[in-house]
């Protein structure tokens, strides 16, 4: 990698980091350039759309490598039901090792941004739409026909959304772990 494009990757990387653990309005451009340690000019050469330009990079990819973990757990699994648990608890166990300051790589910057920003409210709904479909695609190859799978999807998608909020409120990862095995649990009635 060139000396630029590793400027630009660790501009991407720490604003990643600081988007996860503190949101799209707390995070301020001195406090990017002085984390990725990249030159302060080159903030502006690679991302000529300043800070708004910079969030929608950095979460594209964090949500890419969140969505990329998930989908090795979702996709070692031999059923939705358990599927759905084994990813409550892998992203159960990454709260835990981050002392719950990090959660979904999404979640604070749509709820944050998501009504200010136009661009930022288009990559997040693009991120949770991924893993919308994701499920869905495991569910109709269950044997459920689409438009209930879409449903059950954004159903799932929701809950475990919540139940990640809570377990970071809480530091608690119980939120999670009953989310998992409840989901599973509804997911072997069909």
């Amino acid at each position: 990698m060139r000396k630029g494009e590793q400027s630009r990757a660790k501009l991407v990387s720490a604003t990643a980091q600081l988007l996860q653990r503190q949101g799209y309005h707390a995070t301020g451009l001195a406090e990017i350039v002085e984390k990725s340690a990249a030159p302060r000019g080159s903030l502006y050469f690679y991302f000529p759309g300043g800070k708004e330009a910079l969030a929608c990079e950095a979460l594209q990819q964090s949500g890419a490598h969140w969505r990329g973990r998930l989908e090795e757990v979702v996709s070692s699994s031999a059923d939705v039901g358990a599927a759905v648990n084994s990813a409550c608890q892998a992203i159960a166990g990454w709260m835990e090792e981050s002392g719950f300051e990090l959660g979904c790589p999404l979640a604070t910057v749509a709820l944050e941004a998501g009504s200010t920003s136009e661009s930022v409210r288009q990559v997040c709904v693009e991120h949770f739409a991924g893993w919308e479909h994701t499920l869905t695609r495991k569910l109709v190859a269950q044997g459920m026909d689409a438009a209930a799978a879409s449903r059950t999807a954004l159903f799932v998608l929701s809950t475990i959304e919540g139940a990640m909020l809570l377990s970071k409120i809480r530091r608690d990862t119980t939120p999670l772990l009953t989310a998992g095995e409840m989901l599973a649990a509804l997911a072997g009635s069909h």
